[in-house]
C-alpha cells in the first residue's frame, strides 16, 4: 500500500476537479482492488490523462494495484506515440473515454471518464520494484523514460511533506499536468498527509479558473516561472485570497525580478514563498530555499530537501569543500530513480543509481550552504518549465526539412540556427507542434554555414560566441 493511503479517514475527500467530480480516499482504495483484479499481475500500461478526478484516480489506482503505468498527455502528439507504443508495447490503454473511438482495441472497464482497452500486445517481465515510468524530455519525442520505484515515491511524499509541513487541512490547487513529474509529486506528497487535491485544466485566463481557486478554498498553488508570468499579468497583487497561504515554485530558473516580486508580495500578505529545484530523475523536488531566504538569497535553489544531501564535484570528480567554487551538483537521497529505460527490455533492470546521481547543473555553495546554479552541462533546457532536449530538437527540424541546423540557448529562449531563410517558418512551426511550446520561444537565425570540427561535430561554443 502506497503513501499510507489505508491510513486514511474512509470518507475523506482525496480530490475534486473543476467540473466537480470527488474522489474519496475509501474510493481510491477500492478502484486499486478493482484494477488488481481485473489486470493480470504487474502489467504495462500506457495511461493517457488530463487534470482531473479519474486522471488521479487512474494514475495512484495504477500504481497501487502493482501494475506499471507510463503517464502520458492524453494529447500527446501521434507520431511521438506511436513511437512509444511501437518500442514499448503496453498490454494495456488507459484513454479518456471522449478518445475511445479512435482506438480498436477491446474494452476491459470504463472508471472515472477513463477506458482501459487490451491492446492485445504480450505481457512482458518488469523489475519488482518499478513503480511507474514518466517520459524525460517534455514532448520532444524522445523515447528515454525515467524509472521510478516504490520508494522512491515514498521518500518524495515524506521529504515534501515535511519541508512544506503539509497536513490533512490542506487543499493545493494543481494546475500542473500529471504527466510532468512537479505535477505528480503534488499528488504525492498531499495523499500522504491525507490532504485534499484541488485539480483543474482550466486555463489561469479563465474566469471559472478563479471561480474554483476561490470557491474550493485552496491553501497553495504550485507553479513554474510561466505560471506566475501568467498570475503577474492578470494582477494577482489585487486579489483578496486569504485561504491562499502557500506559493511554491520549480520547473526551471525564474527571472529574478518577477521571483523578487512574490517574494516580497508574500512576506508583505502573510505568505510563504518557497522556491524549489528537482529534476524527474530526482523524484521531482531535490531542494527547497526556506521561505525567512526568499528575499536576501533570491536566485538560489536552496538547500537539499530533508533527508538527502546536495554537493559538488570537480572535474576529476573530487569533492569541493569550499565556498563560492563552481563545480557539478550532484545529490543523493532515496527519491533518486533507477535510470532511465531506453527499449522495453530495460524495464526489467534494477537500480542503476543506488541513491546517487550527478544532476549535470554547474553550481556553487555560499557560505551559508545555499546553492546556486550558474549553467547546466548537459544539452538541454528548461523552456516554461518543460525539458527540452537540444539534440532532439535538431533531429525534429533535420527529420522534416533538407536542412542544417543547430540549437542553443538558455532557460529563457531556444535559438536555433539554420543556413536556408525560406525555412526560418517552418522550422519554427514544426518545433511549436512537436514541443507545444509558444512561437516567442524560439528564435531562429540565419547563418552562411553550422561550424563543425574535422570530425564532423558541431562546434556550438562557436555559435554562442
Amino acid at each position: 500500500m502506497i503513501l499510507h493511503l489505508d491510513r486514511q479517514p474512509h470518507d475523506a475527500v482525496a480530490a475534486i476537479d473543476s467540473s466537480g467530480h470527488i474522489l474519496k480516499y475509501s474510493e481510491l482504495l477500492s478502484f486499486s482492488e478493482e484494477i488488481n483484479s481485473l489486470l493480470p499481475e504487474r502489467s504495462l500500461l500506457f495511461l493517457l490523462t488530463e487534470n482531473n478526478v479519474g486522471g488521479i484516480a487512474w494514475s495512484i489506482g495504477s500504481i497501487n494495484s502493482g501494475n506499471v503505468p507510463l503517464i502520458l498527455n492524453a494529447h500527446t502528439e501521434q507520431g511521438l506515440y506511436h513511437n512509444l507504443f511501437d518500442l514499448y508495447r503496453p498490454a494495456f490503454l488507459c484513454v479518456p473515454s471522449s478518445q475511445v473511438a479512435t482506438f480498436t482495441y477491446e474494452t476491459v472497464m470504463e472508471r472515472y471518464g477513463y477506458t482501459l482497452l487490451r491492446t492485445g500486445m504480450d505481457t512482458c517481465p518488469l523489475y519488482e520494484e518499478l513503480s511507474h515510468l514518466l517520459p524525460t524530455s517534455g514532448s520532444t519525442g524522445s523515447p528515454k523514460l525515467v524509472r521510478h520505484k516504490y520508494s522512491n515515491i515514498e521518500a518524495a511524499a515524506l521529504n515534501i511533506s515535511t519541508f512544506f509541513g503539509l497536513t490533512e487541512a490542506d487543499r493545493p490547487l494543481l494546475v500542473l499536468p500529471l504527466y510532468y513529474t512537479m505535477g505528480l509529486s503534488v499528488v504525492f506528497s498531499h495523499l500522504y498527509v491525507g490532504a485534499t487535491i484541488l485539480i483543474t485544466n482550466l486555463s489561469m485566463t479563465d474566469r471559472n479558473f478563479w471561480d474554483f481557486m476561490k470557491g474550493q478554498r485552496a491553501t497553495s498553488f504550485t507553479g513554474v516561472p510561466y505560471s506566475f508570468e501568467i498570475l503577474n499579468l492578470m494582477r494577482f497583487f489585487r486579489m483578496d485570497l486569504p485561504d491562499l497561504t502557500l506559493l511554491t515554485q520549480g520547473g526551471g530558473k525564474m527571472p529574478r525580478q518577477l521571483n523578487l516580486k512574490f517574494a516580497e508580495y508574500c512576506r508583505d500578505h502573510g505568505k510563504r514563498w518557497i522556491a524549489t529545484y528537482g529534476q524527474s530523475e530526482g523524484t521531482a523536488r531535490m531542494s527547497y530555499l526556506p521561505p525567512e531566504w526568499a528575499i536576501s538569497k533570491c536566485g538560489s535553489i536552496g538547500q537539499a530537501v530533508p533527508n538527502a544531501e546536495l554537493s559538488l564535484i570537480d572535474s576529476d570528480g573530487s569533492i569541493i569543500d569550499t565556498a563560492n567554487t563552481e563545480g557539478e551538483m550532484c545529490y543523493c537521497g532515496k527519491n533518486v530513480t533507477m535510470g532511465y529505460a531506453r527499449r522495453r527490455e530495460d524495464l526489467l533492470l534494477g537500480d542503476e543509481r543506488n541513491g546517487f546521481m550527478r544532476t549535470g547543473d554547474l553550481a556553487y555553495r555560499d557560505e551559508d550552504g545555499c546553492y546556486y546554479i550558474v549553467g547546466r552541462m548537459g544539452r538541454f533546457l528548461k523552456l516554461y518549465g518543460m525539458r527540452i532536449g537540444l539534440d532532439e530538437c535538431e533531429q525534429i527540424i533535420k527529420g522534416k526539412y533538407p536542412i542544417e541546423c543547430a540549437c542553443v540557448g538558455t532557460d529563457e529562449k531556444m535559438t536555433v540556427y539554420l543556413t536556408d531563410e525560406k525555412y526560418v517558418n517552418l522550422a519554427r512551426e514544426e518545433l511549436v507542434e512537436k514541443t507545444k511550446l509558444v512561437a516567442s520561444a524560439f528564435d531562429v537565425k540565419i547563418i552562411d554555414a553550422i561550424p563543425k570540427n574535422e570530425a564532423g561535430k558541431i562546434l556550438y561554443s562557436k555559435l554562442k560566441s
